[in-house]
């Protein structure tokens, strides 16, 4: 088993202040493979104070300079990538196929997404005779989860350190082997003392405290939102900036004359991908009330056809659900839409046949479903869709902004000027049209309790600078 009991700070691997550990389990096992450290508050402090002796320098550092450690990190990280896969899938139980076609390829997408922002910003611009510069906020505190976790570090790593912001990363701590890697991916590329920190710790032990800490500027949070309001209300005290990217609910409207079969198919699969741990995963599928039928028979078919088992074995499909905790969640969430009359078309609360062990939950489908049942509102984050029937398209969209949050949204309709109708009048952040992929380079992020503020491309980079005006910097115009 391994043990990790240091932290990397100022550009060292130093032992944690205090005594508490944690086991990190394989959810398809249930058997731990890592023991952690969990920092406290003095672990912070001293992450955070080398963060903040070594910004000035690394906030002077030219553009040409961080390009250069940036490239230097996609370099290492490259030669790194199969271990990268190999973590996640151990950590958070990701078939090791999509460990490393999705998780650790997106990390590295978002490396080499940040280095080509970076490479043409304009970080200044004249108006009128007013100089505005864009300088970075200052010290960052990142807070990662354990559903992609090596996409959300890097998201939030590399355009900070590109924007000149130095940082501290609290990985989440039930999935942080990736993100122990990552560090020392930055150690190998040279990243200077200081300018990247990890501290290991839980959201009482490091988390509050990275959130209220008076000597960080920003914290980025991606988690729950009832985690996210939590963050909010520490930092608050500080006035520091809060990057927050929560929960979501989202969406996928069917309209009539699609192709329904190749349409819903792939409503499903976006669904259950990942074991249905995506915040923007379209849960709540929207059709023709007159193609319900034919629609619950194309997602169970998808459903029962996905493989559970060992997730390092290449036949698997779909792995467990990421740890216990969530297992239960998930669990008491399909109770729950049992209990108020959702009609259950496959999965449920049983065992699925094979695994013998394991956080494994069966890919479960409701259908004939209310938005006013708790199972079509509230976000369960584990492999469960459920299908909505509609009489019009009004009332398809009217059910789709039906929902305290506002994060994704899906659209398919027979020709693209009609799913675009319908795109403008979601109330969503990001909404996919007739099965359109994501962008790193355009914006993430959500409405409403989904968070505030994007991450990714030239938008997520610009969440890391401030705005500074130097008024009559430009000489006056010659009369």
């Amino acid at each position: 088993m391994q043990e990790h009991l240091n932290f990397y700070t100022d550009g060292a691997w130093t032992p944690a202040q205090g005594t508490r550990t944690l086991d990190v389990i394989d959810p398809s096992t249930e058997q731990p493979v890592a023991r952690i450290a969990l920092g406290d508050a003095r672990d912070l402090d001293h992450a955070v104070a080398a963060a903040r002796r070594a910004f000035p320098a690394w906030a002077a550092q030219g553009r040409e300079q961080r390009l250069a450690v940036l490239h230097a990190v996609i370099a290492a990280y490259e030669r790194r990538i199969d271990d990268i896969a190999l973590a996640v899938s151990l950590e958070m139980g990701a078939p090791l196929t999509l460990a490393r076609q999705a998780h650790a390829v997106a990390g590295l997408s978002h490396l080499r997404q940040t280095a080509e922002v970076l490479a043409g910003y304009a970080f200044d611009e004249v108006v009128n005779r007013t100089r505005v510069a864009r300088e970075p906020i200052g010290v960052c505190g990142l807070i990662t989860p354990w559903n992609w976790p090596m996409n959300q570090i890097a998201c939030k790593v590399a355009p900070a350190l590109a924007a000149g912001c130095t940082v501290v990363l609290k990985p989440s701590e039930t999935a942080p082997l990736s993100a122990l890697l990552f560090a020392q991916v930055l150690h190998e590329a040279g990243v200077p003392p200081g300018v990247f920190n990890l501290v290991n710790g839980d959201g009482p032990g490091v988390g509050a405290a990275m959130a209220a800490h008076a000597d960080i500027d920003m914290v980025s949070f991606t988690g729950s939102t009832r985690a996210g309001v939590a963050v909010a209300k520490a930092a608050a005290d500080t006035v520091k900036r809060v990057a927050q990217e929560l929960g979501g609910k989202s969406p996928y409207i069917v309209v009539d004359g699609v192709d329904l079969p190749a349409t819903i198919r792939h409503a499903a699969l976006q669904c259950f991908r990942n074991s249905g741990q995506s915040c923007n995963a379209p849960t709540r599928l929207l059709v023709p009330v007159h193609l319900h039928d034919a629609a619950t028979a194309i997602v169970v078919d998808v459903a029962q056809s996905l493989r559970m088992g060992d997730p390092r074995d290449a036949a698997t499909t779909l792995g467990p659900v990421a740890n216990a905790a969530q297992y239960g969640k998930v669990r008491e969430c399909i109770a729950t839409g049992l209990h108020e009359g959702a009609q259950l078309a496959t999965g449920g609360l049983e065992r699925p046949q094979g695994p013998t062990h394991g956080y494994f939950v069966q890919p479960t489908v409701f259908c004939n479903v209310s938005n006013t049942m708790a199972i079509a509102r509230e976000e369960v984050f584990g492999p469960v869709l459920c299908i909505l029937p509609y009489g019009t398209e009004e009332e398809a969209i009217a059910i789709a902004n039906d929902t305290p949050y506002g994060l994704s949204a899906y659209v398919s309709a027979p020709d693209l000027a009609h799913a675009r109708r319908i795109a403008r009048r979601l109330r969503a952040g990001m909404v996919h049209l007739n099965g359109a992929r994501a962008d790193h380079a355009a914006p993430f992020g959500g409405y409403r309790q989904s968070g505030n503020g994007r991450e990714w491309g030239r938008v997520g980079f610009e969440e890391y600078l401030e705005a500074k005006s130097m008024f009559g910097y430009e000489e006056a115009l010659a009369a």
